[in-house]
């Protein structure tokens, strides 16, 4: 009985964390360029004596589904989405290099280029794009940020830098808990001049909130099985103890 209890409880609290990891990516159904987390779990053996039978069940390293997401159209200049592989290069919070697919992008209070969030987005040489106010910009497929003045010579266009786009290996990176990826070497991933964009589209979250829905549903009966395996458990246990009484 004790054996039942004990994997009965490792299932509950794998059934709770996996119903975490559903709940965070349903969250960011509407997040732009959210890549869907995946978690997988495997059995181990207790080890010590007296406990050659016992399992329980471990948690292996939370991977990423790199699906594409839905492409919708917004119109505006300064959204973007990568076709097919790739990622936009910004600078994290921890002043880091990282990589994202988020392409709601915007001009921050300082005249840079940065995303909705307010992460600086950076050129091939990992420096600030600096968006010269009164102008006309423009964004080229291979991510080059042009400018034309409202006044003065007009139809005179100005690059004003070119963002960084990366595509590295996806086994290579890791997703923070800042939902960026980084390299797993910690060094920054080289630019990648093959990574296109189409401005004025943006690409949403990879994650299906029908299929998020129906596996909340499924990881709670499932989690309800575990409960009810325990109360046996314990129902027969008290059976037993009520049985070695009345023998002795």
């Amino acid at each position: 009985m004790d054996r039942l209890l004990y994997l009965a409880m490792n299932g509950a609290k794998s059934m709770f964390d996996r119903q975490a990891q559903v709940a965070h990516n349903l969250a960011n159904v509407s997040t732009a360029g959210f890549r869907a987390e995946t978690t997988a779990f495997r059995a181990l053996p207790v080890v010590g004596p007296g406990a050659p039978t016992r399992t329980y069940v471990a948690e292996t390293t939370t991977g990423t589904d790199f699906t594409p997401g839905p492409l919708r159209e917004t119109g505006r200049v300064f959204d973007l989405a990568i076709d097919g592989q790739g990622f936009f290069a910004v600078r994290g919070p921890d002043g880091r290099e990282a990589y994202t697919r988020d392409g709601a992008l915007d001009v921050g209070p300082t005249g840079a280029l940065q995303t909705r969030n307010g992460m600086t987005v950076v050129n091939e040489n990992g420096n600030p794009i600096a968006i010269p106010p009164d102008n006309t910009i423009t964004v080229g497929r291979d991510g080059t940020v042009s400018a034309i003045p409202r006044v003065g010579v007009p139809n005179t266009s100005t690059v004003v830098g070119r963002i960084k786009f990366v595509n590295p290996d996806e086994k290579q990176l890791d997703r923070g808990t800042d939902g960026l990826f980084r390299l797993k070497s910690g060094q920054p991933a080289a630019a990648d001049g093959a990574v296109r964009v189409t401005s004025g589209m943006l690409e949403g979250s990879n994650v299906s909130a029908v299929e998020a829905i129906t596996s909340m549903i499924a990881v709670s009966r499932q989690y309800d099985t575990q409960v009810r395996m325990m109360q046996t458990a314990d129902q027969n246990a008290r059976g037993l103890s009520q049985l070695l009484s009345l023998s002795a």
